[in-house]
């Protein structure tokens, strides 16, 4: 006699294809999971994101990549989400569904979820993330189980570079445009002073600029990138070698260090601490009980946190247009130290 089918339950997470996008999906997956341990759990995820990260969570049953616009109409979305089984338990999807400020920014995401509406059907209940319904154990340590084939191939690397010290890995900027980032200056003005308190301090780039997908990559331009190689550290450049060869690295790191950016989720999904240079846009709001610290700027002489609204671009000191919260002004301020967020214990 067999036992009853376990329930299936669908993270319906279709949202902009930025790394921490995937790793909030996974964090609300195990929440649910952590529920009812006994239910399959699969999440739908934008396939322009690192939809691969699902494959390290073994609490995930399944992952569907959907191809489908965000941003623009999308006239054949029942046709892109095919691939997902249309029964399920229990749907829940991303509460952004329910913002309409959301829906009128981005017409592909209307559409995806109006035609999700009509292709999917819960025989419990169709709710939204965290929802208490299925059931929700919030505030679980999300840590993603990286292939030993990645770890292996960073261990080697590191091998052939180690100096003896700490190790920080260091991503100079996310994916937005360059002006929401420092300048090289900056970053070697940074690089300077950890190579000032820590002797022998090993430092990894991180990042992305091959393209050729619909990925997001690391906006910073080559001459900038070859500025940071060259420094005194001799970093070692980790940009674009494999997705999760770059995570083993950076959880051999004692610290990752950059501004705003969701890879810097993924990298307190390994267990390694991040120091975020705050501002420009959007605020740091992920806690996976690793610690970080949001270093914020003087917000009367910096204004920061614009979210949707229009940046306050200024000229930097190297006379390009950036965003006032990543000016060498503001680098060269924080030697004087100001407020700081850390994650509560």
């Amino acid at each position: 006699m067999t036992g009853m089918p376990a329930e299936r339950l669908l993270v319906n997470f279709f949202y902009a294809h930025p790394v921490g996008h995937a790793v909030e999906a996974l964090h609300y997956c195990l929440g649910h999971y952590a529920a009812d341990p006994s239910r399959e759990v699969c999440v739908a995820l934008n396939a322009a994101t690192a939809v691969e990260l699902a494959g390290f969570c073994p609490f995930v049953s399944e992952a569907f990549a959907i191809d489908h616009p965000l941003v623009e109409p999308c006239p054949d979305s029942a046709a892109r989400q095919a691939a997902i089984p249309p029964r399920w338990d229990w749907v829940l999807d991303d509460f952004r569904r329910l913002q309409d400020y959301q829906l009128e920014l981005f017409p592909g995401l209307r559409d995806y979820y109006d035609t999700s509406d009509r292709l999917l059907t819960a025989t419990q209940a169709r709710t939204v993330v965290t929802s208490s319904l299925p059931g929700y154990v919030p505030h679980q340590q999300l840590r993603l189980e990286l292939p030993e084939s990645a770890r292996v191939a960073a261990q080697r690397r590191l091998i052939e570079h180690a100096s003896g010290g700490g190790r920080i890995a260091l991503m100079p900027s996310g994916s937005g445009v360059r002006a929401f980032y420092p300048s090289a200056a900056s970053w070697l003005l940074i690089l300077d002073a950890l190579a000032d308190a820590f002797d022998g301090i090993e430092i990894a780039l991180i990042g992305k600029r091959r393209r050729g997908d619909l990925r997001t990559f690391t906006s910073i331009a080559a001459d900038d990138l070859a500025q940071l190689r060259a420094h005194r550290t001799r970093p070692l450049d980790c940009f674009d070698i494999p997705l999760p060869e770059q995570l083993a690295v950076v959880e051999t790191c004692d610290l990752f260090l950059a501004p705003h950016t969701g890879f810097g989720m993924a990298a307190l999904a390994v267990g390694t601490p991040w120091l975020a240079l705050s501002g420009g846009r959007w605020f740091e709001y992920f806690f996976n009980r690793v610690p970080f610290r949001s270093i914020i700027p003087d917000p009367e002489r910096y204004p920061s946190f614009t979210q949707f609204a229009p940046a306050n671009i200024v000229e930097d000191s190297d006379g390009r247009a950036r965003d006032p919260t990543m000016t060498t002004a503001r680098i060269r301020d924080e030697r004087r130290p100001r407020a700081a967020v850390t994650a509560p214990s």
